[in-house]
């Protein structure tokens, strides 16, 4: 009774303040996932982008958009029985192989992988692949062949992300070069998908490749949590995203503050039902930055043109404005503005080569832009002879030699 009275309550509230928060889950269970926000929530907090030298001069990510239209030619080069193609077999091909200017130009920039030469008849110049192009080319498919099984897994992978375990096969043949598929990947069904996959008919008569998997699936942050003994696999757990801030990157206090409290916040897997998630929470924020985490991390390069990753919005439940997921972690993302265009690098790969598994292609496609420097030194070597020829031609005239000695001293 003598806590019945209004100032009794005050000093009830004193004497046992832990009423409230020792025995209050006795009354209020514990928040479903879709109650947790933040009270750090900076949506529209500006982030200074920072430059970082060492994300922009990596060569493997770089080089890969100039490489893409090489790689595309030289199969169709390599798939002709004859092993050489006349120019006109892919001068009007030039969009639909994503070639930047016209092919002949093209292909004439990169003599150590293309070799041109006078076809049989009207002397339209011909291409063929170089001896070392070539030995790459037998390379490349045989890792084709026997890494089949690690590239259907990333596909499974890829395709268990999205909402209703389905995607449009046109949205997969526009990320084939990411996942490190061949060209014909999908073309050859029997040989390549196992008993999983099946062409399924999508709205608007699209066909889409769907996945049935009744085995839980684990991310790369879960499996590496789970090497350092952080996560068992229950649900709801949470998991710190490992973080690789670039040198002089400088926070608001406010936007560290909210960090501190997003990684505190559970783990929810790229491969999980989300639909319980509030969109406009954190907790769905890490959600998506976690599939993005995942998504880079299957690609060979782990890094993709940012504006090529916006047609998965839609079949993967990413927000309108899943730009800025990148740009509100700079510690996870890095976004070069290299190539007159933007690119998402997952830091974690380049800073931590064991947390993320190798993708069997990578060696390939570091060979070929081997080859594309070596067209560089080819180009340079023939300014040096034609400029020396030029001087020899003209020191020839000079009855002492006086100009053809000082080029030959050089």
């Amino acid at each position: 009774m003598l806590f019945n009275k209004p100032t009794c309550r005050t000093l009830k509230n004193l004497i046992f303040p832990s009423e409230q928060t020792i025995f209050s889950f006795l009354r209020h269970p514990h928040n479903p996932p879709h109650t947790y926000t933040q009270k750090f929530n900076y949506v529209d907090v500006y982030m200074k982008w920072k430059k970082d030298s060492y994300y922009d001069s990596i060569e493997q990510i770089h080089k890969s958009i100039m490489l893409k239209p090489i790689i595309s030619l030289k199969n169709c080069i390599s798939q002709d029985p004859g092993g050489c193609i006349p120019i006109s077999d892919v001068s009007k091909r030039g969009i639909q192989l994503e070639v930047p200017m016209k092919v002949a130009r093209f292909l004439r920039l990169y003599p150590s992988i293309f070799e041109e030469f006078t076809g049989p008849q009207y002397n339209l110049p011909w291409f063929r692949l170089t001896p070392e192009a070539d030995e790459i080319d037998r390379e490349e498919k045989r890792v084709y062949e026997d890494c089949r099984e690690d590239l259907r897994d990333r596909l499974k992978k890829f395709i268990l992300m999205s909402k209703e375990k389905v995607l449009p096969l046109k949205i997969i043949r526009g990320m084939q070069w990411y996942l490190g598929l061949p060209d014909d990947f999908l073309q050859h069904p029997d040989k390549n998908l196992d008993e999983s996959f099946r062409i399924v008919e999508m709205e608007d008569g699209l066909k889409g490749l769907a996945v049935e998997s009744g085995e839980k699936v684990l991310s790369t942050v879960q499996r590496n949590a789970m090497k350092k003994g952080v996560y068992v696999g229950g649900p709801m757990e949470a998991i710190e995203f490992p973080l690789f801030p670039s040198k002089g990157l400088r926070l608001r206090r406010k936007i560290v503050d909210w960090l501190k409290e997003f990684q505190k916040l559970p783990y929810v897997s790229p491969y999980e039902e989300f639909s319980h998630l509030d969109p406009d929470s954190d907790i769905s924020e890490k959600r998506v930055v976690g599939l993005l985490h995942e998504l880079l991390s299957l690609f060979v390069e782990h890094s993709a043109e940012r504006k090529k990753l916006l047609c998965l919005k839609k079949h993967m439940g990413l927000p309108q404005k899943v730009h800025k997921a990148f740009e509100r972690h700079p510690s996870m993302f890095y976004l070069s503005l290299r190539n007159k265009t933007c690119t998402a690098i997952l830091k974690e790969a380049y800073c931590d080569e064991s947390a993320i598994q190798r993708h069997p292609l990578l060696s390939v496609r570091n060979k070929y832009i081997n080859l594309m420097r070596e067209s560089a030194t080819i180009f340079k070597t023939r300014r040096v002879n034609s400029r020396f020829a030029d001087r020899w031609d003209s020191g020839s005239e000079n009855e002492d030699g006086k100009e053809v000695s000082d080029v030959l001293s050089r």
